[in-house]
């Protein structure tokens, strides 16, 4: 018992080092990124929802952690998302890079975001669902991707009533319309095919490994 209690501890101990760095990694950034925005109050919109999942995250981490690689997949989304907030998601250096290079009509950043919101947090909400609410099978992939078009749109929706409410005029800057009247729709189906990428790839790889159990905690 007394030589296997250190090897414990520093399990354990070991255990919390990857999401404290990647807390850590993301601070600094989005520090970094706060600095100068293109637009302050178009930022500060952007971050209320960003705030409040990190805030959610860092509380409830002693009572009910998620695998390293849920940390790992929102981490990501959460790094792309302070980089859409700092230039406005219609401004993104990258995306009008991406823009010239594809021949497209505009700058496709706040796209490939929301397709990694369904890409990148699928995984998460599955591990949720089924540690939580005991899903099993081909269930634990269907609902996860329900939850996260079900997400989606439920962010459409309160992404204008804030900007009608908080802020009208920077109801362009915020939603990243780029003046495309079917941009939400668009961007719920970017969403929608993440998450089923990332579901198939999911279900494939567990059915290779012939594992489907709960994923394990970090």
């Amino acid at each position: 018992m007394k030589v296997g209690l250190p090897t414990l501890g520093r399990a354990e101990s070991s255990s919390t080092h990857l999401p404290a760095g990647l807390l850590l990694c993301y601070g600094l950034l989005w520090t970094w990124l706060a600095i100068a925005p293109v637009n302050r109050r178009d930022w500060l919109l952007e971050n209320l929802l960003a705030f409040a999942l990190v805030v959610l995250l860092t509380l409830t981490y002693r009572r009910f952690q998620l695998s390293t690689l849920s940390y790992c997949l929102m981490t990501f989304f959460m790094t792309l998302h302070a980089v859409g907030a700092h230039y406005t998601y219609a401004e993104v250096p990258l995306g009008f890079w991406l823009q010239d290079l594809w021949s497209l009509s505009r700058n496709p950043f706040d796209r490939i975001v929301h397709f990694a919101y369904g890409a990148l947090l699928a995984y998460p909400v599955r591990e949720i669902l089924m540690r939580l609410a005991g899903v099993r099978g081909l269930w634990s992939y269907s609902l996860a991707v329900s939850m996260i078009l079900a997400q989606s749109g439920l962010f459409e929706i309160v992404e204008s009533i804030v900007a009608a409410l908080v802020s009208p005029e920077l109801g362009n800057a915020y939603l990243g319309t780029q003046g495309d009247e079917w941009d939400a729709q668009k961007d719920m189906a970017a969403a929608l095919g993440g998450a089923v990428l990332a579901m198939v790839f999911t279900f494939v790889l567990s059915k290779g490994s012939g594992k489907s159990a709960i994923p394990s905690t970090p």
